[in-house]
């Protein structure tokens, strides 16, 4: 079970340090920042690892002593696009796996496009092959969404949308801020 026991990794600010990809750490990783005292154990597994002169309780939450700012420009990354495109084919609408995705110059490149923010967009390849160097208002396309640089802020937020497929109980709290609270005697 050890190699299944990551850390959710927050920064000192009690927000994960990333939402997608979420920020995990293996648990020799973890293991290795308590003890350089790099973090503070927030919650622990019921899984213990020993030696024969120690015994801990796995960490499953940490949060780091010392604040890491996030870069208030992401890099513009093809996963990043998709990501703030929300993995929807901004022609047609419809969300597709990450690998049945393409990006799309609205403005193509033989045409004088830029690989920019402001020109690039998701596409299914359907609607890619349909529209393939020709200008968008040719074909009657047009991007659900005008393309633009999203902040840090806006693809973490996106991203919170799309957890990953293994949530640990102990993570829930920092991961959902707007989650529902659980009311006594209701």
């Amino acid at each position: 079970m050890t190699e299944n026991s990551p850390a959710l990794v927050l920064n000192a600010d009690f927000r994960p340090l990333s939402y997608f990809p979420l920020s995990l750490w293996c648990w020799q990783d973890t293991v290795k920042a308590v003890f350089l005292d790099r973090v503070n154990i927030v919650s622990e597994y019921d899984e213990l690892i020993r030696s024969p002169s120690f015994e801990m309780r796995l960490p499953s939450v940490i949060a780091l002593k010392q604040y890491v700012p996030q870069s208030r420009q992401p890099a513009f990354t093809r996963f990043n696009v998709f990501l703030r495109d929300k993995f929807n084919c901004q022609y047609c609408g419809d969300g597709f796996p990450t690998p049945d995705l393409t990006f799309d110059h609205v403005i193509p490149r033989s045409r004088g496009g830029r690989t920019s923010w402001d020109n690039v967009v998701t596409a299914c390849s359907g609607c890619n092959l349909r529209k393939g160097n020709k200008m968008p208002s040719r074909l009657g396309f047009r991007p659900r969404a005008t393309p633009s640089q999203p902040s840090t802020w806006e693809l973490q937020e996106n991203g919170r949308a799309f957890p990953p497929n293994y949530l640990h109980q102990s993570w829930r709290d920092y991961l959902y801020w707007d989650s529902e609270l659980d009311q006594d005697g209701a």
